[in-house]
């Protein structure tokens, strides 16, 4: 057996320059491929985009989108009841609680791929989402305008308002990124040379999934790093340090105390030894 037996880097490289072919299949053709050679990286990544980012994980700069804020409106009036009008406000319209989470006209995308192509398939101009925390935000703005005398109002829904070609974008830089990895790949391996070997994976993974964090600083897939050739085996080690115990403030003063009194000891040690003299 070879090392240069990595499969299914041509089927990867139809599916991600077909573009009538759905991006969350060329993902699985990634996810694959990631598996024949190894690479928790690659794996990583191609999973984050096919399932979705968690909350606790940082986004990378392109699944960050330009966002309006809109609320929906139910009003009461004389012999009627409007539901379902919109209207645009500000950040500084929002809760104060909702400032304080980072909620801001810009939305985090956290949908895997095959979730967002369904909503653009379902949507024509805009696609609304909700902020985390959106149920409680409505309710202490419709409390601040009943509080302010406007009692024929309530606030329904917090929405992002995001324009299609946003979301549209976030799935064509995807592509784009595993087109570039294709073409990394394809780089390095010399003429004649049929399918790829795990070194060459992982160096073209190191050029095309270094991707700009939304500080613009380098954003790194995470996972558990090994490597092996075909046949052998590898293991990989993400326990940290543990975190030093920070000590109770009692604790660094009689540690503090207990430093003085030995000094005070060895000055007496050597102002004895003196008189004697």
């Amino acid at each position: 057996m070879t090392t240069s037996d990595v499969r299914g880097l041509e089927q990867l490289e139809r599916a991600v320059l077909d573009d009538t072919a759905s991006l969350a299949a060329a993902l699985r053709q990634c996810l694959m491929l990631a598996g024949y050679a190894h690479h928790e990286e690659l794996r990583a990544w191609a999973l984050k985009e096919l399932e979705g980012y968690p909350a606790a994980d940082e986004l990378p700069s392109y699944r960050k989108v330009p966002a309006a804020l809109e609320v929906e409106l139910t009003l009461y009036l004389p012999g009627q009841i409007i539901e379902g009008r919109t209207r645009r406000i500000s950040v500084v319209q929002l809760p104060q609680s909702a400032r304080e989470r980072g909620i801001r006209e810009s939305a985090p995308i956290r949908q895997g791929v095959r979730e967002l192509e369904a909503l653009i398939a379902l949507n024509d101009r805009l696609i609304r989402l909700s902020p985390p925390g959106s149920a409680e935000y409505v309710l202490e703005m419709t409390r601040e305008q009943q509080q302010g005398g406007n009692e024929s109002t309530e606030i329904t829904a917090l929405n992002w308002a995001i324009a299609k070609p946003s979301i549209e974008g976030v799935l064509d830089h995807i592509r784009t990124r595993l087109t570039q990895f294709v073409a990394e790949v394809r780089a390095t391996m010399p003429a004649g040379q049929q399918n790829p070997d795990p070194n060459q994976i992982d160096s073209a993974a190191q050029q095309a999934l270094n991707i700009s964090g939304g500080d613009n600083s380098i954003f790194n897939i995470s996972a558990p790093h090994a490597k092996a050739e075909r046949g052998g085996t590898a293991s990989a080690n993400v326990n940290e340090p543990a975190p030093v115990t920070p000590q109770p403030w009692w604790h660094r003063t009689s540690v503090i105390w207990t430093a003085i009194a030995a000094v005070a000891t060895i000055a007496g040690v050597i102002a004895t030894v003196i008189v004697a003299k």
